[in-house]
């Protein structure tokens, strides 16, 4: 369902856009999904509204038939890619889960600036994206999910999120109509 409003307090969170999760290799080219992302915190930061930039720092506890990842991490595995153009008014959330509200600051922070509306992007859409998306609505935030500034290693996975989790989280729609609400 496309975007039908945008509400007088909306904060923007982009997942995991950070040195060692976009070069991992995905579905649509991580350098335009980092791009969109730019182009929204640009645009929510000249209307004084919150931007959330949340990166990964290691995984939750317990266990998984995953097991622990099979690489070594960079050292610079969880900075956030310099496109984003960090500023210092922006929140940084460093989360050890898939999704950013569980284990961090995240609603206290949101709640402390009245938002009722947040906007996702980032990678990866069913991971990240999604645990967040699904978070916040159970913590009633109006969701919105920007589809073309998110990807996944998955195709398959994309789509599932995209056509049918996220309609029933929130609204969907695109970078370029939410910059033509956030500009008009």
């Amino acid at each position: 369902m496309p975007l039908t409003k945008l509400d007088g307090t909306a904060a923007l969170i982009v997942i995991d856009l950070q040195k060692g999760i976009v070069g991992l290799g995905t579905v649509h080219p991580a350098g335009e999904i980092i791009a969109r992302a730019a182009q929204l915190a640009r645009a929510f930061r000249e209307r004084g509204l919150p931007v959330v930039l949340v990166n990964a720092t290691g995984a939750a506890p317990g266990r998984t038939d995953a097991g622990s990842p099979k690489f070594s991490r960079p050292a610079d595995w969880t900075e956030l890619v310099p496109e984003l153009e960090q500023q210092p008014s922006d929140h940084i959330v460093s989360k050890q889960r898939w999704g950013a509200f569980i284990g961090t600051s995240l609603d206290d922070y949101l709640r402390q600036r009245g938002v009722t509306q947040i906007f996702l992007a980032g990678i990866a859409t069913s991971f990240g994206v999604e645990s967040t998306a699904r978070s916040a609505y159970d913590h009633g935030y109006n969701v919105a999910l920007v589809v073309d500034a998110m990807t996944d290693r998955d195709a398959d996975a994309h789509r599932n999120s995209v056509e049918k989790i996220f309609p029933r989280l929130g609204e969907t729609d695109t970078t370029d109509n939410l910059l033509k609400l956030l500009r008009g």
